[in-house]
Order: structure tokens, then sequence, then C-alpha cells
């Protein structure tokens, strides 16, 4: 039998469970917080395939193992690599609070609306990403993933940080609430349990029935009359419903939306959980993005310039859509080709435009492929009849990288 006991929030390990061990495995600071006696082997947790050999070898012969982990090790910890080894009938859990329950506990805050997060030992893009896009996010650090980077990437998102450090040590504990700014500017240390980023106007959340991020949208490819456009300068929802199907937006990615106009379609990849960002060079413009996502509870951050120039700022994205660029489209496609790790989606009214963004894909690695999208919409007549107007035709083309990444990593 394993038994895995959840420490490091305050919970000491109860005495009878370490009687009986006669393998003690754990993190360097779970082992030094225990008495253990002098015949039990302790292995110190650092790579986990040596660990979890020496823990099979105890386990044939069934001679008892104990497992030391950070606070529910059934939450994004130990107990799942176990489980796919060992089987779960082998496993006695004993969760204690996890890292994630304590923060929320000394900010005050429930979390059962929050989104959870793991950026330890992973690339910290996907964490960021979701803390753009949602308003209570809990994230696990690891190095190069904590508190300053983190501070780093949402600087310009009005977040708040809650930077819980040692929770559970009487002596090192503290959490402090800080900016990203703030945050950017430390040097945070080791002892970093979990960062909570919140929105501080939506930090305390509504009533919930069901627990983790809120459900995803009913319905997408939104009628145009629930945005704010100008003269009619809106993409057709039409043509969005397959924008959307091709770029694919989702919790953790980042969707670049260029020459957004009324900012449709980031409103929609926001709607479905990805971090937007809307690139519009008029004024008005990005004045009527920010109106339509606060009217649809989203974040949007609104870039004011023109592309490819202001693109240099921004973060890589997962997927790109170019509704807008007239006589500098084929330079801007290019620009986003580049950078984005997934899709690139055009739409052009001018039909004359199409190959020139058709080689910029094809020649950053993309599979290129297109559809001309002509739609005819019901329409009442006098008489109380009904016509089919046709709007007018767009080409969407699309580009999807191959499955080897630009820098040679699996996708």
């Amino acid at each position: 039998m394993i038994t895995v006991v959840g420490t490091g929030t305050g919970a000491p390990v109860p005495e009878d469970v370490l009687a009986g061990a006669e393998l003690v495995v754990g993190g360097r600071r779970h082992l030094d917080a225990v008495h253990l006696p002098g015949n039990v082997e302790r292995v110190v947790l650092g790579a986990l395939a040596p660990a979890l050999d020496t823990i099979a070898e105890y386990v044939e012969k069934e001679r008892p193992v104990v497992v030391l982990a950070s606070g529910d090790p059934g939450f994004l910890g130990i107990v799942r690599v176990l489980a796919e080894r060992f089987g779960s009938e082998r496993l006695d859990v004993r969760a204690g609070v996890s890292s994630v329950a304590a923060a929320f506990a000394r900010a005050g805050l429930p979390w059962d609306d929050a989104v959870v997060v793991s950026a330890h030992g992973r690339e910290p893009r996907t964490a960021v990403n979701v803390c753009r896009a949602h308003p209570k996010v809990a994230v696990l650090t690891g190095p190069g993933a904590g508190p300053a980077e983190l501070g780093a990437a949402l600087r310009h998102t009005g977040r708040v940080l809650v930077v819980a450090c040692a929770l559970g040590d009487p002596e090192l504990e503290r959490v402090e609430r800080v900016t990203p700014a703030e945050a950017a500017a430390r040097d945070w240390g080791t002892t970093v349990s979990v960062v909570l980023c919140l929105d501080p106007e939506r930090a305390l959340g509504a009533v919930r029935t069901v627990a983790g991020p809120a459900p995803g949208p009913a319905g997408w490819a939104l009628d145009e009359a629930d945005f704010a456009h100008r003269d009619s300068m809106i993409t057709k929802f039409e043509v969005r419903a397959l924008a959307l199907a091709r770029l694919g937006p989702r919790l953790g990615d980042l969707v670049w939306d260029i020459g957004a106009g009324s900012g449709s379609v980031a409103v929609e990849c926001a709607r479905l959980g990805a971090a937007a960002v809307a690139v519009e060079k008029a004024r008005d413009g990005v004045e009527r993005i920010r109106a339509n996502a606060a009217a649809h509870g989203v974040d949007v951050h609104v870039v004011h310039g023109a592309a490819p120039t202001v693109l240099s700022d921004l973060d890589d994205p997962d997927a790109v859509f170019i509704g807008g660029g007239g006589r500098e489209l084929p330079a801007i496609v290019t620009a986003c080709a580049r950078r984005a790790r997934r899709t690139v989606v055009v739409a052009m009214a001018a039909l004359d435009r199409v190959p020139a963004a058709r080689e910029a894909l094809t020649g950053a690695g993309f599979s290129c492929d297109g559809v001309l999208l002509q739609s005819s919409r019901l329409a009442p007549l006098p008489g109380d009849v009904t016509r089919l107007a046709a709007t007018n035709p767009v080409f969407l083309l699309w580009g999807v990288r191959n499955p080897v990444y630009r820098e040679g990593v699996a996708q």
C-alpha cells in the first residue's frame, strides 16, 4: 500500500502514518519537517522516474510506502502519476488543504468560480492567457513562471495579483496584494505557493451552481445587431461562423483580431474562453471595440495603431483573424504568419488580393485553403411575402501551420 499524505499548508503528518513506513518519498522540505526512524529509507523527489522505480521495488514486496506531497495531492499533484503506475486500488490518499484553497481563504474570497492553471514545469504562456481572459485565476507557479514573469506579461490588464508564499509556515508565510508592475519589479525567491490573478471589479463573482469557469456561450456567430458598428463595417455572421470554426479559440489561447473594426471577432473569441487582442487604427473604432467588449462582459485588449507596425510589441498568438488591411494586406499576412502558432484566417472582399495572401501563408509553412462565401438572407417584401437578399461575397482564406512548429516543437 502507498499512503499519500498532503502536507505543507499547516496540517502535520499523522504519526501513525509514518510509524509503519519502510520507505518515505517527498520533497526535501517535506522530509525535513518530519521525524523518521533511522531504519526508514528516504527518497528526495527530484526526477520522478527514479523515485517511481524505487517505490515499485517496495510495492512488489508489499512493503509499506509513504509519499509526502503539498496540499491536496489529488489536485494537479502526484496522485495521478501514482495511480497510472500502480493503480488506484493501491493508494490511500490523505488529502490536505490545497495551496489554492488556502490562498483564496487568506484573500477572503470564494473560489468555486475560479480557473486553476499550472505553470509548474510548463511554459507560462497558457497561464498568462487564462489570466488575461478570466477575472479569477489561481496560478501554480514554477521556475521561470513566478509572480515576476506573470506581472510582466499582465502589466496592461488592470489585474491585481495576490502572491501567497510559504503557506502554512507560521514563521515564513506571507500573502501580499500587488499590481502586475510591482510584481514584475521584485525577486520573490523560492517560497511562492500560488499566485491569484484577480479582476478587482469581478473578483467576488456570482452565486454558482456548477463550479469552475463559467460555461461557454449558448451560441456564437452573433447577429450584427448585437454589436455597435459603423456603416455596416462588420464581419457578417455567416463569415464569422466559419472564421471562428477555423480559428478554434479556446481556454489558454491568444487570438489577434487585426483591422478589428467593431471587434466582433475578438469579442466572440473572448466569449469562447480565449484571450483576445484587437488591433484597430481608427480612434473611434478603438472606443467602439471597448464598448462592445464591455457589453458582452468579456476582456479584450485593444491596441490603437496600424498593423504590421504595432504587432512587434504583442505576444505571439495561437491564431489570427485579419479582417482589414487594404494595400498593406500582404505585409500584414506575412507578419502574422511568421508568428502565429496554429492558424491565420483572412477575410477579403477584393478577389485580386487573394493570391498575395495565399503566397504569404504558404511561404510561412502553412497548409492553405479557402472558400468564397455567398449568402442570401430572408428579407420581407410588401404584401406579407419574403424574398432572398444577397449579401456581398467574401473570400475566406485560412492557413494551418504544419504539425512541426516553426521552432521545431510539435504542436
